[in-house]
């Protein structure tokens, strides 16, 4: 397990680097967590990022990858441009989701 630090803070991360407490989740986090998958964020990483928070506030897990799609109007392929590791190492890490199930 390693930690993410962020100013003052130290936040703990699984082996893959998803945040253990998802709760301690920020756009300072997300940040940090981006410039790791060196990603930049613009508006339309944050509107999928914010679609993950919501649906993960409401429904404790992530979404599956065909109901973020249908939900975001994205295809598969621009979602891989945003997030080139994917939709679940990617999208739902800087998210600050817990690993998807299933995800490798």
């Amino acid at each position: 397990m390693a930690d993410l630090k962020i100013g003052d803070r130290s936040l703990a991360l699984d082996e893959d680097g998803f945040l253990e407490d998802a709760e301690e989740w920020d756009e300072e986090v997300a940040n940090a967590i981006a410039a790791t998958e060196e990603v930049d964020l613009t508006e339309e990483h944050w509107a999928i990022i914010r679609y993950l928070r919501g649906y993960y506030d409401e429904f404790q897990v992530a979404p599956m990858v065909r109901k973020m799609l249908k939900d975001t109007g994205k295809s598969q392929a621009e979602i891989y441009e945003l997030f080139p590791s994917g939709p679940g190492k990617g999208a739902c890490k800087i998210a600050g989701l817990p690993k998807p199930t299933g995800c490798v």
